[in-house]
């Protein structure tokens, strides 16, 4: 199943932010900045960043291709730009490939560059699903689950004491990234966003039907630097972690 129609951004939206989106090439971001932060220059300085972002990853992979086709961890080549030299450090610790980390890492780093620039408050930025949310007050955010009847229905409340967090989801049904598993949905929560994109991969590798949810949460459950968790397959769901759960009816 392949979305186009990016319905889980409604979740984000409220009279809490100033939105706007950025789109080039494969990125399409989705940022949110609290009303009282917002300038008006923001949204063309995003743009800007994004394009001068991706031109120097474009960049790079053309000198390294075996980079973006890379399905175990793989180290960079000196030149390599610092977001691909931390995508594929992180990527190590989740045992796959670098590209694995890359939606969550461009958020991030959209996100900082937005905040040391303009000094927001709060800020959200979406990307594919993935979100960089650095907020002083708490966030409700559902899990995108595709056809499953837990899709929007359950997720968290995000305690804005552990912001600046990465909230990224992976699945093997929905959308065009890729995955080795069938689950709908696998929701990680790391205080870095990059490191909570591959781990969201490396999961959603691990379930193939509902009967591997326990297990796969078992090993989440070993991994320290993993803050949240929720697994889903059809209408099963596995939960880890220190935050709420959020159920919406």
């Amino acid at each position: 199943m392949e979305y186009k129609d990016r319905t889980y951004r409604e979740h984000l939206q409220g009279e809490r932010w100033h939105s706007f989106t950025v789109a080039f090439k494969e990125t399409d971001l989705w940022i949110g900045v609290d009303k009282a932060s917002f300038q008006a220059g923001i949204p063309a300085f995003a743009e800007s960043r994004v394009r001068s972002l991706r031109e120097s990853m474009d960049a790079y992979v053309a000198q390294d291709p075996g980079y973006l086709k890379a399905l175990t961890p793989r180290k960079t080549l000196p030149t390599a730009p610092a977001i691909f030299r931390e995508m594929a450090e992180v990527a190590a610790r989740s045992g796959i490939g670098p590209m694995s980390a890359v939606a969550g890492a461009v958020a991030r780093e959209i996100g900082e560059e937005i905040k040391e620039k303009f000094g927001t408050r709060e800020i959200i930025v979406e990307n594919g699903g993935d979100i960089y949310a650095d907020i002083r007050e708490n966030i409700d955010i559902a899990v995108f689950a595709g056809q499953s009847p837990l899709s929007e229905k359950v997720g968290f409340t995000i305690d804005a004491g552990h912001a600046p967090l990465g909230i990224c989801t992976s699945s093997g049904t929905v959308g065009p990234s890729l995955s080795f598993g069938r689950a709908d949905a696998v929701m990680i929560i790391c205080r870095d966003c990059a490191l909570a994109d591959t781990y969201a991969t490396a999961f959603a590798n691990e379930i193939q039907t509902a009967e591997d949810i326990a297990p796969c949460i078992e090993k989440i459950g070993n991994v320290e630097e993993i803050l949240g968790a929720i697994c889903i397959k059809d209408d099963k769901i596995g939960i880890h972690g220190i935050f709420d759960l959020k159920i919406w009816k």
